[in-house]
């Protein structure tokens, strides 16, 4: 009966370690994931994070949307290229649309007509070079609703903790569930020889002294059997 007890608790501990394993390798891999995009590639190609706030470019980039913005030239935006742009020259107010067609000003200059995709009309206002902040890079769906509520000054420092903090608590699942793997694995081999020590002691116990006790005491219970009282009592409290 132990046998069975010790292998299935065995098993368990096996399979829990197995269990940590893989829910930390998941949990670095995502967290890694996240790191790189939201802000190691960002980083690296000088890009800019917005969220998305209205639902003008429905059903693409709806509100919650994490849209990241890579500056590029003015003269390489064409038709259907989504751009964020100010709404007024060195203001932070922004808005990210799609390029409906090409202008030009008075001057000749070159600009852009946008509309948001869930717009019926083009946006009022021609765009010029120096309002424009860049070229839609990439967009994280729902990532932005954690943006929002870290805030716009907070969110470069938390997102650096938070993603750290995610690697970190990978790392550190990842390391326990393989010390635990390593703990199930060795364990049926303690108990092996948990069961040999046990086995050897008790094939060099000696067995003449209980069963000559056993035999004394069946001696008197036979002689009282037949009659014959003991001669005390005081016997009986050993």
């Amino acid at each position: 009966m132990s046998r069975h007890t010790a292998a299935h608790s065995s098993f368990a501990r096996h399979a829990l370690g197995r269990a940590g394993t893989a829910v930390g390798f998941v949990a670095l891999v995502a967290a890694s994931l996240a790191a790189l995009v939201l802000i190691v590639v960002p980083a690296l190609t000088g890009s800019q994070a917005y969220s998305v706030l209205t639902s003008s470019m429905l059903p693409n980039y709806g509100p919650g949307t994490l849209l990241v913005v890579k500056p590029a030239p003015f003269e390489s935006l064409n038709v259907g290229d989504v751009v964020t742009y100010q709404l007024e020259s060195g203001r932070p107010e922004v808005i990210t649309h799609r390029i409906e067609s090409l202008a030009a000003d008075q001057s000749g200059m070159r600009t852009l007509v946008t509309r948001g995709d869930n717009n019926d009309v083009a946006d009022e206002t021609p765009i010029t070079e120096v309002q424009m902040r860049g070229k839609l890079f990439y967009a994280v769906p729902y990532a932005g609703f954690a943006a929002n509520w870290l805030g716009n000054h907070d969110r470069g420092l938390v997102g650096n903790l938070a993603a750290a903090g995610l690697i970190g608590y990978g790392a550190i699942t990842m390391i326990r569930g393989l010390l635990a793997r390593r703990r199930a694995a060795a364990t049926p081999g303690q108990d092996d020889e948990a069961s040999r020590q046990v086995s050897a002691g008790a094939r060099a116990a000696p067995a003449s002294g209980p069963v000559h006790g056993a035999s004394r005491r069946l001696s008197t219970a036979s002689s009282w059997s037949l009659g014959s009282a003991p001669p005390e009592h005081r016997h009986c409290g050993r």
